[in-house]
C-alpha cells in the first residue's frame, strides 16, 4: 500500500527552484533514502511530505491526506526529525520527552526510548547542556516517541560518532520491524545501504534515479580510482600484474 505520494511537486523560493517536479511513491513498511548534494532539494521535498511547507504545483499525500491542509490528522501519525532545530535551553531531556509524549494516545516509554539511544544517564540534563551528538539523539527520541506510521528523517546521524550511529541505526531498525515507514534523508553511503530498502537520488530539484542500493551500485558502472604518491620508485610493470587493475 502506498502510504506516501509525490506527483510533480514545485517549490521555488523567489528565483531559486529547490523542487522541480518531483515525484516518488513510499510503501508502506519500507525505508527509503533520499539522496542528492547540498541544495538538491531534498529537505524541501520531505518538509511538504512533513505539511512545513506548501508546494507551489503538484500533489502530496500522505496515507491519503493533504499534509498543508489536514495537518492535525498529519501530526498524529508522523514523526518528524528536522535537519535543524532546537529546544528551549533549561528544558530537561525527560521534559523534552514527557512534553512530546503527551501529545500522542499511546507514545512510547520516553525513558526507554532514551536508553537504546545512549542517552539515559542524561535525562536530567538540560537541553543546553548537551553535546551536539546528544541533542541529534534526543531529536530522533522525540520524533519516534509517538510510534509514528510514517517517521521523516532529515540528517539522522549527522555528526554523531561511528559507535553512536550504529546505535542509532539498531533504534531505526526496531521501528521498520514494529511497522513504521521511514524516509531518510542522508550523505552517508554506508548508512543508506544498510538501512534502505529503496534509495531515490534528487539533483537540481528533480529525481534523477532511483532503484535498491544493489541496483543503483550495479548501474553505476564507475571504476574505483585510487591516487597515492609512493615514499619510493614504483614499476608501473608491477602494478599493472595485479588482478583488477
Amino acid at each position: 500500500m502506498t502510504v506516501i505520494d509525490v506527483r510533480d511537486l514545485r517549490k521555488t523560493y523567489g528565483s531559486t527552484v529547490a523542487a522541480d517536479s518531483v515525484s516518488l511513491q513510499v510503501e508502506a513498511g519500507e525505508v527509503v533514502g533520499i539522496l542528492g548534494p547540498n541544495g538538491s532539494g531534498k529537505t524541501t521535498t520531505v518538509e511538504c511530505i512533513a505539511g512545513l511547507r506548501r508546494p507551489d504545483s503538484g500533489s502530496v499525500r500522505v496515507a491519503g491526506l493533504d499534509p498543508a491542509a489536514e495537518r492535525d490528522q498529519i501530526t498524529r501519525m508522523v514523526g518528524v526529525q528536522l535537519q535543524q532545530a532546537g529546544l528551549q535551553g533549561k528544558l530537561t531531556v525527560r521534559e523534552a520527552l514527557d512534553l512530546y509524549a503527551s501529545f500522542y494516545d499511546d507514545p512510547a516509554d520516553g525513558p526507554a526510548l532514551a536508553e537504546s539511544l545512549g542517552i539515559g544517564p542524561k535525562l536530567d540534563a538540560r537541553y543546553d547542556n548537551l553535546s551536539g551528538g546528544q541533542k541529534q539523539r534526543l531529536a530522533i527520541a522525540l520524533a519516534l516517541i509517538g510510534r509514528p506510521r510514517i517517521a521523516l528523517l532529515d540528517e539522522l546521524t549527522t555528526g554523531l560518532d561511528p559507535r553512536a550511529r550504529r546505535t542509532v541505526w539498531g533504534v531505526i531498525e526496531q521501528a521498520r520491524d514494529a511497522g513504521t515507514t521511514v524516509v531518510l534523508v542522508t550523505h552517508f553511503m554506508e548508512e543508506a545501504q544498510h538501512l534502505c530498502d529503496r534509495l531515490v537520488l534528487i539533483a537540481d530539484g528533480r529525481v534523477v534515479a532511483e532503484g535498491s542500493p544493489r541496483e543503483l551500485i550495479g548501474s553505476a558502472g564507475a571504476p574505483t580510482t585510487m591516487t597515492f604518491t609512493p615514499s619510493a620508485p614504483v614499476r608501473l610493470d608491477d602494478l599493472a600484474q595485479l588482478p583488477h587493475v
